[in-house]
């Protein structure tokens, strides 16, 4: 262990400032810049460090320059990890909902629609934890999930009743899982599908 410059101690790390580390390490994941085996490397190592300086290497190739050492100091400039959010709710009623392009997916996301077509596109959005809940209370309408490979879809508790589910196989088998998409709640009188598809660049 390198000694630290005479009255530069090193700044201890907490338990936010690992996590934050965490967060941008699994969203690499989700867009191919690492591999698992890169990801659990570096994840071993952000669980064992005890200070700032042991944990910006960690992800000083995945953020932008300046940003990569002491971006996780409060005291100097850099983006903030925006921080998951615990839930979005959707609501609609004889509409429709599109979600799609870059935006930051929730722990759980609650539909609430009647009569309603929703399509929600995974493909490029910002993934910051290995699942994601999606809570269907669905009356008519169809909910369509356009999914990235590496994502991996269950909706064994899902209640249907008068509804179609359909999930496509996704083609790339080979890839490692980067998203759990757990569809849980119910559908009445509607339909369900999900679709793989590569994101586009």
């Amino acid at each position: 262990m390198q000694a630290d410059p005479p009255g530069s101690p090193a700044l201890r790390a907490s338990d936010a400032d690992r996590d934050r580390v965490i967060e941008l390490l699994r969203a690499a994941v989700a867009d191919g810049r690492l591999d698992l085996a890169e990801f659990e490397e570096r994840l071993d190592a952000a669980l064992a460090a005890r200070t700032i300086e042991a944990l910006n290497p960690l992800i000083a190739d995945l953020v932008p320059a300046p940003y990569g050492v002491g971006a996780l100091t409060p005291s100097l400039t850099g983006p903030p990890v925006e921080p998951v959010a615990e839930l979005l709710t959707i609501k609609e009623r004889h509409g429709s909902v599109r979600r799609d392009g870059r935006w930051t997916l929730p722990r759980r996301l609650v539909l609430r629609t009647a009569w309603s077509d929703v399509l929600l596109d995974l493909t490029g959005a910002v993934r910051g934890l290995p699942e994601l809940v999606v809570e269907l209370r669905v009356s008519g309408g169809d909910v369509e999930l356009v999914l990235a490979p590496g994502m991996v879809v269950n909706a064994n508790e899902l209640s249907v009743r008068y509804s179609q589910v359909t999930i496509s196989r996704d083609t790339g088998d080979d890839t490692p899982e980067t998203l759990h998409v757990r569809v849980v709640g119910r559908i009445r009188h509607g339909r369900l599908s999900a679709r793989w598809q590569t994101p586009s660049r």
